[in-house]
């Protein structure tokens, strides 16, 4: 683990205007992954220790953290954000908590894989952020409950040792565990509270699952696939069009800036392994003067095979789910959507099965990671 920056200290007291002028960030080159913890995957907070404060669920929110000055509760200061209550020590003569004293929160991840960035949010907590945190992980099958996770039968890895931590900040933290991980315990020393947590890496599916299914979405999140490039993310990141279900909002899918040169938009992804694909569907949910006007897909085998398109140029319309049945089934590792010239798309799938070299490959991976 390495910290990417040191963020330690009380941020200043809240003065007016906007709460996030003064807020510590930096750039994390992690982010390009998929957050494993969003609530759409499935994550949850399922356990805490302690929630006095501010509810645990808030460590997940999607959106940044809000802060109002002038909200509070019948136990004080309502945030927006995980926070529990000022820990004490066992005496008038020891009023310190001790150097083991810590609080807890269990997060489900939505997708199992493997981690290669947390981030600690710390927004609006200025003085009460906790002095230091640590993040641990194991992998659990099945559905388990938090007190199956605390048995004495559990393993812990640690992903983030106590590291001290900066109040009103991103602190941010490389990982470097080559493991498949299901549930994290996140630590605040000795207590405080913490607005977001972020957990960036590959989803590792479950190939036994994947095979069951027979038929699914190849390029879809939560089944492994992942995006590795796009032309343009101005508006909002593409990986928003592999996230589970449809787009509820614009914000919820691609859009890129608007052209002013010949060119055109795409999106680049590799599937969850080697498939044979039979059909596609692309969504223009909620884009409606901003939606691509033509689209086309095309796969490849292998990284350094040819591109084949699949799907011909053609023409979409706003707010809609397109269907296509491929005329005969393609084999791929990657996939490729392009726009013409510009605009968006909210969700791309792409159906087909495992071939057996794919379904080999995903399991001896699967195998290797401790899944």
């Amino acid at each position: 683990m390495t910290a990417i920056a040191s963020f330690t200290g009380d941020a200043n007291p809240y003065g007016g205007g906007d709460p996030y002028a003064d807020y510590r960030t930096t750039d994390l080159p992690f982010t390009q992954y998929a957050n494993l913890a969003d609530r759409r995957l499935g994550a949850g907070v399922i356990a805490a220790n302690d929630e006095f404060f501010a509810q645990r669920e808030n460590l997940l929110v999607p959106e940044r953290a809000e802060f109002d000055p002038e909200h509070f509760g019948h136990k004080g200061k309502i945030m927006d954000g995980w926070e529990t209550r000022r820990r004490r020590g066992a005496s008038a003569g020891h009023p310190w908590p001790t150097d083991e004293d810590h609080d807890w929160a269990l997060v489900r991840l939505g997708a199992p894989g493997v981690i290669r960035g947390i981030v600690v949010d710390t927004a609006h907590f200025r003085g009460n952020y906790p002095q230091a945190v640590s993040v641990e992980g194991t992998s659990v099958p099945g559905s388990p409950s938090p007190e199956e996770l605390l048995g004495d039968d559990v393993k812990w890895t640690t992903l983030v040792p106590r590291t001290p931590v900066g109040g009103h900040a991103a602190n941010g933290f490389a990982v470097s565990a080559e493991q498949r991980f299901t549930h994290l315990r996140v630590n605040q020393h000795p207590d405080g509270g913490i607005a977001r947590l972020r957990v960036y890496g590959e989803v590792v599916p479950d190939p036994e699952w994947l095979g069951a299914l027979g038929t699914f979405d190849v390029v879809a999140l939560e089944n492994g696939g992942r995006v590795e490039d796009a032309s343009d993310l101005f508006y909002s990141p593409a990986t928003n069009t592999i996230q589970p279900g449809r787009s509820r909002k614009m914000d919820d899918g691609w859009e890129t800036r608007r052209r002013r040169d010949r060119g055109n938009d795409w999106i680049r992804y590799r599937l969850a392994a080697q498939a044979q694909i039979r059909a596609v569907e692309i969504d223009t949910a909620y884009l409606k003067g901003n939606s691509a006007g033509w689209a086309s897909v095309s796969v490849r085998d292998g990284e350094g095979g040819d591109w084949r398109e699949i799907l011909p140029r053609t023409r979409l319309q706003p707010d809609t789910n397109h269907r296509f049945v491929l005329p005969e089934p393609a084999v791929g590792t990657h996939a490729r959507v392009d726009i013409y010239p510009d605009g968006g798309i909210s969700r791309l799938r792409v159906f087909g099965s495992l071939t057996e070299d794919g379904a080999t490959a995903l399991a001896a991976r699967h195998q290797e990671l401790g899944g």
